[in-house]
């Protein structure tokens, strides 16, 4: 019984409990319900808040980009009225023009009517056409003109060749007085002096195998008979002249000749030689206050020193146009390094070897665009022969300073065939014109005196001849320096009183 009865109890007990929990989670449960609800509907409240302060907005918004709309509106409106207000002023103007291009279309008629009708009571008046009456006139014209013409052409040439020869002179005066140099130079001697007769026996060796060895590694000739106590060395190359004529000396200083130390010199004389290529080159660059040669352009420039036209020194003559050149820049008012730098550089291709072939000028510039010369000096290289035009006043500049050198008193020798030739020609070539009777080359070839017929040939018929020679000297003869033209146009008239 007790047992059924502590069982009965737990199960009531049970029930129980489990009765007040279902009320309590039926309590909870209603209680989070009404809480949620409460939650939803301020939510619903906040969101409907919400969407009425956005719909009224959005409201203002609209309202707003309406009344702007609407004023776009009447401002386009307003734009198209005042365009076709516009419009119809420029009709109303185009037509006017039109009109008055019409009025005044009639007028021209109306005045070349006017015309027409004159030129013809005019011809009736004259009796000769308006062609006739044109060609008069042109002829009228063109004798006045050419008159005119020539009285123009006398007063502007004749003052300004005169100051324009007074102030190339004094420049060019000012410039040469400046150049304090020796014009003329003696050509490098290729003859070896012997201290005796013996020393040629040495050079030549037993069965002449000195001498063949000797012309074989350098590439030259040796004179051995020509003249006493001396040998001639010749050949076209002049670095090759040069290496056989120190090799020679220190061989016959020596004393002891045979062909192994005759190669031995040979080579020691061509380091020496091309040691002092360099150093000729550079003391060039020195003595012009010019860096930053590249060794080529150094080389070559060393190469001019063994090279001469006549009796003038290559090198000597390079360095004297360059001073030249830079002096006669500086008197114009231009940059006087790139003169300096065409000077120097404008006969290097008279040392350039054969494979070089073209014009020395040409090949010389070449080489120095190649080396990233300036543009200037390139052309006043290339052009300093004419063969190309000049782009600037350098080119004029280097053909100058090239004449004045080369014309110096004793620069250049010519033979006495060479020069008796040269005045030869000059006569023939101004002998060839009809109208010339005599001619004379004077002042050793720097002045030609031309006698024409003064019944052939007028005033002005005679400045277009003296032209017309200079033109055909300048295209047909090589020679240094400038020529003068003299022409003389005399009337003699001869009576006999007997």
């Amino acid at each position: 019984m007790n047992g059924l009865s502590f069982f009965f109890g737990l199960s009531v007990g049970l029930v129980v409990g489990a009765g007040i929990l279902v009320v309590f989670w039926y309590l909870w449960k209603t209680n989070k319900e009404n809480i949620w609800q409460r939650e939803l509907q301020l939510i619903k409240h906040k969101e409907e808040k919400r969407g009425r302060a956005i719909k009224e907005e959005t409201d203002a918004l609209i309202a707003e980009k309406e009344k702007s709309w609407t004023k776009i509106k009447a401002e386009q409106e307003t734009e198209k009225l005042e365009i076709a207000a516009e419009q119809e002023s420029l009709g109303r103007e185009k037509k006017q023009i039109a009109l008055e291009r019409k009025k005044v279309d009639q007028e021209k008629m109306d005045v070349w009517q006017s015309l027409n009708d004159a030129r013809e009571h005019l011809e009736r008046l004259s009796r000769i056409s308006s062609e006739e009456a044109k060609s008069l006139l042109l002829q009228i014209v063109e004798k006045e003109a050419a008159t005119e013409l020539r009285a123009l052409r006398r007063s502007l040439l004749e003052k300004p060749q005169a100051a324009i020869r007074e102030e190339s002179r004094e420049k060019l005066i000012t410039a040469m007085q400046r150049l304090a140099s020796q014009p003329l130079n003696d050509v490098t001697a290729t003859i070896v002096q012997l201290p005796n007769e013996e020393m040629k026996g040495r050079i030549i060796g037993k069965e002449g195998r000195n001498i063949k060895s000797f012309e074989s590694n350098t590439g030259v000739t040796l004179m051995i008979d020509e003249s006493p106590q001396s040998v001639l060395i010749s050949s076209f190359d002049p670095i090759r002249r040069e290496v056989a004529r120190v090799a020679l000396e220190n061989l016959v200083n020596d004393g002891r000749i045979h062909p192994a130390l005759i190669e031995e010199q040979i080579q020691k004389a061509e380091q020496q030689v091309k040691e002092d290529v360099s150093n000729f080159g550079m003391e060039a660059a020195d003595q012009l206050k010019l860096s930053g040669l590249h060794p080529d352009l150094i080389e070559l420039l060393g190469k001019l020193k063994y090279r001469f036209s006549f009796t003038q020194n290559a090198l000597d003559h390079s360095i004297e146009v360059a001073f030249l050149s830079s002096m006669l820049a500086s008197e114009l008012g231009l940059d006087p390094l790139p003169a300096k730098r065409a000077g120097l550089f404008h006969d290097i291709g008279k040392a350039m070897e054969h494979q070089f072939e073209r014009s020395h000028a040409l090949a010389a510039a070449d080489f120095l665009r190649r080396h990233n010369e300036d543009e200037r000096v390139v052309n006043a290289v290339a052009a300093h022969h004419e063969e190309v035009p000049s782009e600037s006043l350098y080119a004029p500049l280097l053909m100058i300073a090239d004449g004045l050198s080369a014309s110096r008193p004793g620069a250049r020798v010519e033979s006495q065939i060479t020069y008796l030739e040269r005045l030869e020609n000059l006569e023939k070539l101004a002998r060839q014109h009809e109208e010339v009777e005599e001619a004379y080359a004077i002042q050793g070839g720097r002045e030609v005196r031309v006698i024409v017929n003064p019944k052939r040939v007028s005033d002005e018929i005679s400045e277009q001849l003296a032209s017309k020679i200079r033109q055909e000297i300048e295209d047909n003869l090589n020679y240094p320096g400038s020529i003068k033209i003299t022409l003389i146009r005399e009337k003699r008239v001869t009576e006999i009183a007997k």
